[in-house]
């Protein structure tokens, strides 16, 4: 049964030493005999132009175990979103054939994604976003999937302290249905600074100190070590000190300018900003080619007890532009992550 919102998650989750396996991406919990068995997947999300089915056939042949399948609403949104599955209106028949053509390439769906801002300021849209990610809760049970990922957001007109206060009052009941569908949602630790007009946090999960808030409303965490790279938190140290809220983990990395930061400081450059997104003084990198201690963060997901998927989520702009690109950027991060794995 899973913890009801509201409770203190951190009295009822894993503990260390663990017992193998906390049930990821196959819904119920499960207790796994022998060492965690941690796999490798990606988010499809990088691969907005691709049909699902060629994405499935590729990643297979390319040695990834399974896939973060992206949910977006088909219309247009940011970058690096993309509408691999069609949830709304999503039926058991659809995913038998989904099932079946992962079975056939030998993958799991490690989570459905839908990663939007569940405190939109604009009531209608909040309304709207709320609805798709019970269409995606729904369709993670229907796909035997126990997790779905999403962003818990802000309303960026309003303080941090009334966001807190806004969230306890509207996300419960998100939690509540997810639990009763069998499934957990998982939220990245993206800042997500470029929904602030200023480039301040808008995803009011960026830290240690909110994640034990989070938890205590019923949410867990899909772990991304390349926002705390930039947020000068060590990564290694919070993965250990948070390892029980982890159930899914997005390989990022991030790779810093000390000279840029020195000219902006933190919170980026602010006279010429191109798109509220660009800093100019960090970007995210495929693993491997920033400063992601990527030794160490394994190391810790397999102390911990992890059981479950690393998903590299590929916003690489040296390996982006091109589908072939995008698929060099995962050959690359496949190489880097999988002598890691056992």
């Amino acid at each position: 049964m899973l913890p009801r919102a509201g409770k203190n998650l951190r009295s009822s989750r894993r503990k260390s030493p663990p017992e193998w396996g906390n049930g990821l991406s196959t819904g119920p919990d499960r207790v796994r005999e022998g060492p965690p068995a941690v796999k490798l997947g990606f988010l499809t999300a990088c691969l907005p132009g691709l049909p699902l089915e060629e994405i499935v056939a590729w990643a297979g042949d390319s040695g990834y175990q399974g896939l973060e399948v992206a949910s977006w609403p088909r219309v247009s949104g940011r970058d690096w979103e993309a509408s691999h599955l069609e949830v709304a209106g999503f039926t058991a028949s659809e995913a038998e054939r989904t099932r079946a053509l992962f079975e056939r390439h030998g993958l799991e769906i490690s989570a459905v994604a839908y990663y939007e801002n569940n405190l939109h300021a604009d009531l209608e849209q909040r309304a709207a976003i709320h609805d798709h990610l019970r269409r995606c809760i729904d369709a993670a049970e229907l796909l035997g999937c126990g997790l779905v990922g999403t962003f818990i957001g802000r309303d960026v007109t309003a303080s941090v302290r009334d966001n807190l206060r806004l969230a306890e009052s509207v996300l419960p009941p998100l939690v509540e249905y997810a639990s009763a569908h069998g499934v957990r949602l998982v939220v990245e630790n993206c800042p997500m600074e470029g929904w602030h007009p200023d480039g301040y946090p808008a995803n009011l999960a960026y830290s240690p100190e909110l994640w034990d808030w989070i938890g205590s409303l019923g949410f867990f965490l899909n772990y991304d070590p390349s926002h705390l790279v930039w947020l000068g938190i060590d990564p290694v140290e919070a993965l250990r000190s948070n390892a029980e809220m982890i159930l899914h983990v997005q390989a990022k990395d991030a790779e810093v300018d000390e000279r840029a930061r020195n000219r902006y400081g933190v919170f980026g450059r602010m006279v010429e900003r191109p798109t509220p997104w660009d800093t100019g003084w960090w970007r995210y990198r495929i693993p491997g080619l920033g400063s992601v201690d990527w030794s160490g963060v394994v190391d810790a997901l397999y102390e911990s007890g992890f059981d479950g998927f690393v998903s590299v989520e590929h916003e690489d702009p040296i390996w982006s532009g091109t589908s072939v690109k995008v698929k060099q950027g995962l050959t690359i991060a496949h190489r880097t992550l999988s002598p890691l794995l056992v």
